[in-house]
């Protein structure tokens, strides 16, 4: 019985056909590390993928370089149908078509919008006097939004983006960004509401808070920097 037993087994090699039983765990461990190793890839290029999609970026996209106004209006002048669209897209005036590469954004005043207050306006830049003053008071719980008026010039400003930082007693205690869009020149100046706020109330809500509001565009452009102060006060 036992010799027909190794008949069956085959010829002795010495070796162990079987592979040991660590070997065979590492083998076994390693096999789910690799499935997840690959699955974070997939799942950290959807996410990109993802990432740009919402950002109206197409993946592999390369913008291609800056155009003059005056250059993106004569690379189709023989289509005058084109032309004209181009023009009344780009909102062109004769100052703008200078050959300026780089987009220019100025501010022509800041205003504060309120039930309390109705609508403030202020002209930009602050007047030296205010400069460091309250430029306005409004009270605990209350809703407000900013309003900005400014223009355009030379080029079209990409990507407009603000930052609204707020400090009390020297600690920052509230930061609010967002998106303003891109915009064209044209004669007439634009108008922008931002995004409604809300004070906070209670006793240590209530005092002077300084403020910096900034205004950068997608190619990191600081085109306003904008330091005022506000008070919040006891709701009456």
């Amino acid at each position: 019985m036992e010799s027909g037993k190794r008949a069956e087994a085959g010829p002795s090699t010495g070796v162990s056909e079987e592979k040991p039983e660590t070997e065979q765990r590492e083998i076994m461990s390693q096999k789910p590390l690799a499935v997840q190793v690959c699955n974070d890839h997939e799942e950290a290029d959807e996410e990109e993928e993802e990432g740009a999609a919402a950002a109206g970026v197409v993946a592999g996209f390369v913008p291609g370089p800056l155009l003059s106004l005056k250059e993106q209006i004569e690379k189709d002048k023989d289509d005058d149908s084109l032309r004209r669209w181009k023009e009344k897209l780009l909102g062109c005036v004769e100052g703008d078509l200078n050959g300026q590469m780089e987009p220019e954004v100025q501010f022509h005043s800041i205003g504060i919008i309120s039930d309390d207050l109705g609508e403030l306006n202020y002209p930009l830049p602050i007047d030296k006097n205010r400069n460091g003053l309250v430029l306005f008071t409004l009270k605990e719980g209350s809703r407000y939004q900013l309003k900005l008026t400014f223009s355009v010039l030379h080029n079209i400003v990409s990507g407009l983006t603000y930052s609204n930082t707020v400090w009390k007693v020297g600690l920052q205690v509230d930061q609010n960004k967002g998106m303003l869009g891109t915009f064209a020149p044209q004669r007439e100046p634009y108008v922008h509401i931002l995004d409604e706020e809300t004070t906070p109330s209670g006793v240590l809500a209530r005092g002077i808070y300084s403020a910096k509001l900034k205004f950068e565009d997608d190619d990191r452009r600081c085109h306003m920097e904008l330091k005022y102060s506000f008070e919040i006060k006891k709701s009456s």
